[in-house]
């Protein structure tokens, strides 16, 4: 269908590592799961099961099979794996992964403090078994001046075996690389881009506003994730310049 319109601009295929698309599944039922698919597998490259959904969610291994079947990867919230660590419960959350069939996690710090060097310790011995993600920010307003170590943090990460890195918003969109307005922090985005390469990174963009921030900034192949289930066709839309916000954009 996209061939009748010309001057479209060129999206990565599946299955990409640039111009990723991550939903967050916040507990969809199997039958919703199912309806998504139909409609969004062309254009979701991973679904996070957000937080600690995962052990909640009945049906739980049905569903990820689904989205697997489907040419999705799947990974449980860094909130989960955070709560297993506090814990002290790493091996028991391992076997959980294995338990549902899962070969990706995420390594967070967002709820609590982890020093930065047992952070890439724990991404460096998970890599060795898991396709790791890793994320950078406080999910807490009080701890935003950590932004300042961004840079240094996605680096280190990226070479402790972090297959992306995920710069942290939440689902609300306001806090980490966005302020209480919902708005972006340029100056963090510039010096992280100046030195890392963005395909290295996943952007959390849960307002259509933030999305088109980035599609602007960084062109239709940015990755960017928490995208709402009913939101992956207009945010693909937005990336091929058929909605108004980024229309002009790809005209030649």
């Amino acid at each position: 269908m996209l061939d009748i319109l010309k001057n479209l601009p060129e999206r990565t295929k599946k299955p990409r590592s640039k111009g990723i698309t991550m939903m967050m599944d916040k507990g969809l039922s199997i039958n919703q799961a199912k309806e998504f698919i139909s409609v969004n597998s062309k254009y979701t490259d991973i679904v996070k099961l957000g937080f600690g959904t995962s052990i909640i969610t009945p049906e739980i291994k049905k569903k990820i099979k689904i989205y697997k079947q489907n040419n999705i990867l799947v990974y449980l919230g860094g909130t989960l794996f955070e709560a297993f660590v506090i814990r002290k419960q790493l091996d028991d959350y391992k076997r959980f992964l294995d338990h549902l069939g899962l070969e990706m996690l995420e390594v967070s710090d967002g709820s609590i403090n982890i020093e930065h060097e047992k952070k890439c310790e724990y991404i460096n011995d998970l890599s060795k078994n898991f396709k790791v993600v890793s994320e950078v920010g406080s999910k807490y307003e009080n701890q935003q001046d950590n932004t300042k170590n961004w840079k240094k943090w996605i680096e280190e990460e990226i070479k402790s075996g972090s297959w992306k890195v995920i710069t942290e918003a939440r689902e609300s969109g306001n806090i980490g690389i966005f302020d209480n307005n919902f708005n972006i922090k340029n100056k963090i985005v510039d010096e992280i881009i100046e030195t890392i390469d963005h395909s290295h990174i996943i952007w959390e963009t849960p307002k259509k506003s933030q999305q088109v921030w980035f599609i602007n900034k960084l062109g239709q192949n940015a990755n960017l994730g928490n995208i709402s289930y009913n939101d992956i066709i207009p945010l693909e839309c937005l990336r091929l310049g058929l909605r108004s916000d980024t229309f002009y954009n790809f005209l030649k």
